[in-house]
């Protein structure tokens, strides 16, 4: 029986052999055969398998989109509608965190620079009355 068993597939694709026994059970691998011997042996192309799986994850989709993307890969019949569908929505995603951090960073500057550093004590402390401030008025600084 040809294949490659984990420990040769994880250095393949460049993950931990935990990575994939969780890619595993989380059913974007598919079943492996077993060797007599226990082992679990996977199939050569599982390594593009794996690498499409790390690089829709660098570029941010979740284990759950992945999984459809896998699903829409395996069926190649149809176009590629749903699949820019996915992609574009990904992309609001991230603008959306951009815009966040975009704001969670200028409020950050703001504090840091009105912030008298060593010049006074804790208890007058800008970003300590700024985050207080914000808890008890359950609102975003």
């Amino acid at each position: 029986m040809q294949g490659l068993k984990i420990g040769q597939l994880a250095s393949l694709a460049g993950i931990g052999v935990e990575t994939v026994r969780f890619y595993e059970r989380r059913g974007l691998l598919g079943v492996a055969a077993r060797r007599a011997s226990g082992y679990r042996i996977f199939p050569e192309q599982m390594v593009r398998r794996l690498l499409f799986i790390r690089h829709a994850k660098a570029l941010g989709f979740t284990l759950t989109e992945i999984g459809e993307l896998l699903a829409l890969r395996a069926e190649p019949m149809g176009s590629c509608a749903e699949i820019q569908i996915l992609a574009t929505s990904k992309l609001e995603t991230i603008d959306q965190r951009i815009d966040a951090l975009q704001r969670m960073r200028q409020v950050l500057f703001e504090l840091t620079r009105i912030c008298p550093g060593s010049r006074a004590p804790r208890s007058e402390c800008p970003i300590l009355d700024a985050l207080e401030s914000a808890k008890e008025n359950h609102v975003a600084v």
